[in-house]
């Protein structure tokens, strides 16, 4: 069902007014929901297979690894993308952390401090549900730092994400793109399903009168922090079933670039098997 790659057409090309991408489009997939229902669970044995040679280097030496961004707004679908897509994966070679609001002893460090702590081992996928650019957007938007520490902060990603990425660090970094209009649906949907209302915050709704600054915000960080060692990809996200289906797509599609196979043994395999074969 790709009429591309998918990663060509979700990536952020520096330039792009975030406010021309369609928050209902649906790049690089040729079908429709029921299309899509069946197109991502067909990739759970690909990634699986792919997880678990990303597992077996690692474990015999190798370095490559590979880390998943999820930025959005509220309702943007960060849940359930960990549920449908990223739930293709193998939890024991896996790494999630949701970066809530910083506690006094992360406050007290630099901001990428508490994301370095958290980045994936060689053989580990990684999952950041929220990251560290909440610190270049909800910093940003509510100006809880002056405009000169976050300019800096900018170019310490990208020097944070060069290094991950000579590390072998694989970084595939998604901005859920949803529309306000999506958004109050979703919400208010979350207030009639009594199994949904422990989601909703008063807050959500303060944080709307600031919808305009936030799309502002995020379209300074991808201009800034788009680059070849970490490129961002805009997945329009107002059709959930196309948002986990191109996320599954662009986890397959990164996996299948890192060249995996099954790691040569280092040992004399005849020599082995022989001991095997004199126990008494």
């Amino acid at each position: 069902m790709t009429s591309a790659s998918i990663s060509d057409a979700l990536r952020y090309r520096p330039g792009t007014d975030l406010a021309d991408i369609d928050t209902a489009g649906t790049p690089g997939f040729a079908g429709g929901k029921k299309d899509a229902a069946k197109a991502l669970p067909q990739l759970g044995p690909v990634v699986a297979d792919l997880q678990e040679k990303l597992f077996a280097a690692g474990y015999t030496g190798g370095e490559k690894r590979l880390l998943l961004v999820l930025q959005g707004m509220d309702t943007s679908g960060k849940g359930g993308i960990l549920r449908h897509a990223v739930g293709l994966l193998d939890p024991g070679g896996m790494r999630l952390k949701s970066f809530k609001k910083p506690t006094e002893e992360e406050l007290a460090h630099d901001f990428l401090w508490r994301v370095e702590r958290e980045v994936p081992d060689a053989g580990e996928i990684g999952i950041f549900d929220r990251s560290h650019y909440e610190d270049v957007l909800v910093v940003k938007v509510h100006e809880l730092v002056d405009a000169a520490e976050v300019e800096r902060r900018y170019d310490a990603i990208n020097d944070f994400e060069r290094r991950l990425a000579a590390d072998g660090t694989v970084l595939v970094k998604c901005m859920l793109h949803i529309s306000k209009d999506v958004q109050k649906e979703r919400l208010l949907a979350r207030l009639d399903d009594p199994t949904k209302q422990w989601k909703f915050k008063p807050g959500d709704i303060d944080e709307r009168g600031y919808w305009d600054a936030y799309q502002a915000a995020y379209q300074v960080a991808l201009e800034r922090c788009s680059t070849d060692a970490a490129a961002w990809y805009v997945v329009p996200s107002d059709r959930k079933w196309y948002r986990n289906w191109a996320i599954g797509e662009l986890l397959r599609e990164a996996l299948s670039g890192m060249g995996l196979d099954w790691p040569e043994p280092d040992y004399d395999l005849a020599a082995q098997r022989a001991r095997l074969d004199d126990e008494t």
